[in-house]
């Protein structure tokens, strides 16, 4: 009893997380350089059931699913007009580089950038504030009423795993290597890419979620009023 009770309370709280994950891809639908998460299940500890005589039936129960990690769909998109003077877009693959105060590394498709002050000039910087790289890896400068350079654009062996770290950026993971400038893509000024969002795609799977989710409480709720019965019985 308790274990249809808990595998349900499992797949309720599964089905949360992938509610979150859903609607943070709803949420940045309109963000450039976005790209589409997916939940991935993995499934948790099963076995095999037996018969009376201890015999292997072949037939397996388990306990329920949860959210293993997330999966970032890298394809790409449309392009839109950009709304200021310093806007890019990457045409095929690649990344740019960011960087933060402290020197740590990070990676975005959102060429959405702007001008900050810091102690030594201005500088090019994205919406997170971090310094935008050029095709060496150094920080852009503005001097002389232009940014002194273009941004690089770096790509990976394989882009399986990369970190998100939130703000439309991510860090590379060991099994990716390292950051190689790219000699395919190219760099569009003026414009931005699109996020990669299926609106409707992610209406359904809402739907389905929610479904799903559902089916879970009903669970819990039979669980629990078959546990009670049984209760009263033996009493």
């Amino acid at each position: 009893m308790d274990t249809s009770f808990y595998t349900a309370a499992r797949g309720a709280m599964t089905q949360q997380e992938r509610m979150n994950v859903i609607s943070n891809n709803i949420a940045n639908v309109n963000t450039p350089g976005y790209k589409t998460k997916e939940a991935v299940f993995l499934e948790l500890m099963h076995y095999n059931m037996r018969a009376p005589q201890g015999r292997n039936t072949h037939l397996t129960a388990g306990a329920g699913a949860a959210v293993n990690h997330t999966n970032t769909n890298f394809s790409g998109a449309g392009f839109q007009e950009g709304d200021g003077n310093y806007n890019f877009a990457i045409s095929g693959d690649g990344f740019f580089m960011l960087r933060d105060p402290a020197g740590g590394v990070s990676y975005t498709r959102n060429g959405h950038f702007s001008l900050s002050r810091r102690q030594d000039g201005f500088y090019l910087v994205s919406d997170s504030g971090k310094l935008v790289t050029d095709s060496s890896g150094n920080p852009i400068r503005f001097a002389n009423g232009k940014i002194q350079g273009t941004p690089g654009i770096y790509t990976f062996q394989n882009t399986d795993g990369m970190l998100s770290t939130g703000m439309n950026e991510f860090q590379q993971a060991a099994k990716n290597g390292a950051p190689i400038l790219s000699t395919d893509a190219r760099l569009q000024e003026g414009v931005l890419e699109m996020s990669n969002v299926e609106l409707a795609d992610e209406m359904a799977k809402t739907m389905e979620s929610s479904r799903a989710y559902s089916l879970m409480l009903k669970m819990m709720e039979t669980s629990d009023e078959v546990e009670q019965t049984v209760n009263s019985l033996r009493s």
